[in-house]
C-alpha cells in the first residue's frame, strides 16, 4: 500500500529535502507540499493525503492551529508535527490539536519513515524523551488570556496597544501580565515571554 503524504514547511529547502528523502521509500508518495499553514486544509481536501507532516512555525496559521483545522475537516488524514523545537508545551498542544505523531527534525531518516508508517497504521508516535519531559513538566500554568496577552506583547507593544488589540481595559492587561510573570517565576513581561516561549506554552 502506498502512503500518500502532504508536506507543510515554510522553508523551501526543507520541503525539497524532505520530498527527496521520502520519495526514496518505496511505499511513500509525496502528493503535495505547501509553505503556509493556512494552505494545508485546502490542499489536503484536493489531494487526499493519508499523512500530513506539519512544521510548527509557518505563516498564515502555525502548524498546531493547522493541525486542529485539518483533523476536524479531513479526518482521514493523520497528522505528524515535524519540528526543530522539541518543547514540552508544543507536544501537549500538538496532541490537543489532534496530531498523531510528534517528531523532531534532527531524528534519523529511518525514525521518521517508521513514524509515518506507524501513524498511517493508526498508532500514535511520540519521541520517548520528549514524552517523558512533557509528563514531568506538567501543563502550562497560563490561562488562555494570559497567553493572548503575552503573544501580543511579543512585538514590544505597550500596555495600551495590547489593550486596544485585544479589546481589554489597560488595568486588565496589567493584571494578566502580572499573573504571567508570577506563574513563570520571572521579573517582567519580556522574561515571562521568553520562558513561556522556551517551554512551548505559547
Amino acid at each position: 500500500m502506498t502512503i500518500r503524504l502532504l508536506l507543510a514547511d515554510d522553508q523551501e529547502l526543507i520541503r525539497q529535502a524532505l520530498r527527496v528523502l521520502l520519495d526514496l521509500e518505496p511505499d511513500f508518495e509525496v502528493v503535495a507540499s505547501v509553505g503556509r499553514g493556512d494552505e494545508v486544509t485546502a490542499t489536503a481536501l484536493e489531494h487526499r493525503p493519508d499523512v500530513a507532516l506539519l512544521d510548527i512555525d509557518m505563516p498564515g496559521l502555525d502548524g498546531l492551529a493547522a493541525a486542529a483545522v485539518l483533523t476536524a475537516q479531513v479526518p482521514g488524514c493523520r497528522v505528524i508535527i515535524l519540528t526543530t523545537f522539541g518543547r514540552t508545551g508544543y507536544l501537549r498542544r500538538a496532541m490537543e490539536a489532534g496530531a498523531a505523531g510528534f517528531v523532531v527534525k534532527d531524528a534519523p531518516a529511518d525514525t521518521l519513515a517508521d513514524a509515518i508508517r506507524r501513524v498511517a497504521a493508526g498508532e500514535r508516535v511520540v519521541d520517548p524523551a520528549l514524552a517523558a519531559a512533557t509528563l514531568a513538566a506538567g501543563e502550562s500554568p497560563l490561562t488562555a488570556r494570559e497567553r493572548d496577552v503575552l503573544i501580543a506583547a511579543r512585538s514590544g507593544a505597550t500596555v495600551a496597544e495590547i489593550a486596544a488589540r485585544l479589546y481589554l481595559a489597560e488595568g486588565t492587561v496589567r493584571n494578566y501580565l502580572s499573573g504571567a510573570t508570577t506563574k513563570t517565576g520571572t521579573r517582567n513581561r519580556m522574561e515571562a515571554l521568553r520562558v513561556a516561549d522556551e517551554r512551548g506554552w505559547l
